[in-house]
């Protein structure tokens, strides 16, 4: 079984008088990252947010109840939480009436789930993004070598963990995964009204990666408003099937400072949004593939490690532009990402000059661990 680097940290927090909140898309391995964790234990009571009877069992419960359903059980988890009406006060109620038990939530929105906890469990919660594999948990698993082999795979198939525990049968996998982010969380949002346009959006959005994204442009193309397209973008990040990245600025007139860039969180997912596996040697998009891999998997690579650096990317109006920026302890650091070692590149004076103190670092498939590890 391929190690989850969360295992540690949630293991970690346990009894410690505070619920466990563990977010992340449909089918990253959350349910089998708590198995794995609390195996068949006697102790354990678990519900499922999906499941009606669940819904209704939390629509009017009192502490009471809840300590006669739960019995002697220690450990209380409710998978896909965000199905159930108010869970940010059953959570409460869990937590203030019921200290003894260590209560563990599962949520695969965040619009319908983080939110509402925010309000109701303030100093009460732990919280975590879990993402799909990442390159260092892979590597964790079978060696630095062989997960650079296979680089190539990943950036057309991703890293789901049925993707990646099924080879041979990934674009069937990846079709059904992409189905069920729209229409199992996605569309059943009430601020979804046309799902025709959200999945022309998504398609336009898969061939926008390492693009600068217009909302009026997608407009056109999706025939919603351009309003209705940028709350379509919210809902699509809290369901973590894309996110964003705006564009820095501090010094310069030129600068854009109110674009953005849109990235989807797995590689496979996008390829299956545009039907689109060729392998990497026969396609003509292998740099924004390469630069969307390298962003979401430095993304996972920061929130496990507990970094949380602020990050953009950067352009003038006279098209400089740099993929990648960060800021960590006030030193900026800005990245080219090149899927061929030997490809051309410009050091971007203008940047390192309006920026002293600044870095310039090259990533490419020879060299990616030293971003992603």
């Amino acid at each position: 079984m391929i190690g989850r680097v969360l295992e540690k940290t949630i293991k970690s927090k346990l009894h410690s008088g505070k619920a466990i909140v563990l977010l992340g898309a449909r089918q990253v391995g959350k349910t089998t990252l708590l198995k794995t964790i609390f195996g068949t234990s006697d102790e354990v009571f678990w519900l499922n947010g999906d499941e009606i009877d669940v819904q209704a069992l939390f629509a009017a419960i009192s502490a009471t109840r809840l300590k006669a359903i739960f019995g002697d059980k220690k450990i209380i988890i409710i998978d896909e939480a965000q199905r159930i009406h108010d869970i940010g006060l059953r959570m409460k109620l869990i937590t203030d009436q019921i200290p003894e038990v260590q209560l563990v939530v599962t949520g695969s929105s965040s619009f319908e789930l983080a939110n509402k906890l925010n309000e109701s469990l303030t100093g009460r919660k732990w919280e975590y993004k879990m993402f799909p594999l990442s390159f260092g948990e892979m590597v964790a698993h079978h060696g630095l070598l062989e997960e650079k082999r296979l680089l190539p795979h990943r950036m057309v198939y991703g890293y789901y963990p049925d993707v990646v525990n099924h080879a041979g049968i990934e674009k069937e996998i990846l079709k059904q995964l992409s189905n069920s982010y729209l229409y199992k969380d996605v569309l059943l949002l009430e601020q979804i009204k046309k799902p025709e346009g959200l999945i022309k959006l998504l398609q336009g959005l898969a061939y926008q990666i390492g693009s600068q994204v217009s909302y009026n442009e997608l407009s056109q193309l999706t025939g919603l408003d351009a309003k209705t397209v940028e709350k379509y973008i919210e809902v699509l990040e809290q369901t973590y099937i894309v996110f964003r990245l705006g564009s820095f600025s501090r010094n310069l007139r030129s600068e854009l400072k109110k674009s953005r860039k849109i990235y989807f969180y797995d590689n496979g997912i996008r390829n299956a949004l545009i039907a689109n596996f060729n392998q990497v040697e026969l396609r003509t998009d292998v740099g924004a593939l390469w630069e969307n891999f390298m962003i979401s998997e430095r993304m996972k690579f920061t929130h496990y490690a507990q970094k949380w650096p602020n990050s953009w990317y950067w352009r003038t109006k006279e098209q400089k532009e740099i993929d990648y920026i960060e800021e960590q302890e006030g030193v900026l650091t800005a990245f080219e990402f090149k899927w061929n070692p030997d490809a051309k590149h410009k050091t971007p004076k203008l940047f390192l000059e309006t920026y002293p103190g600044s870095e310039f670092r090259i990533i490419h498939r020879d060299n990616l661990e030293d971003f992603l590890m």
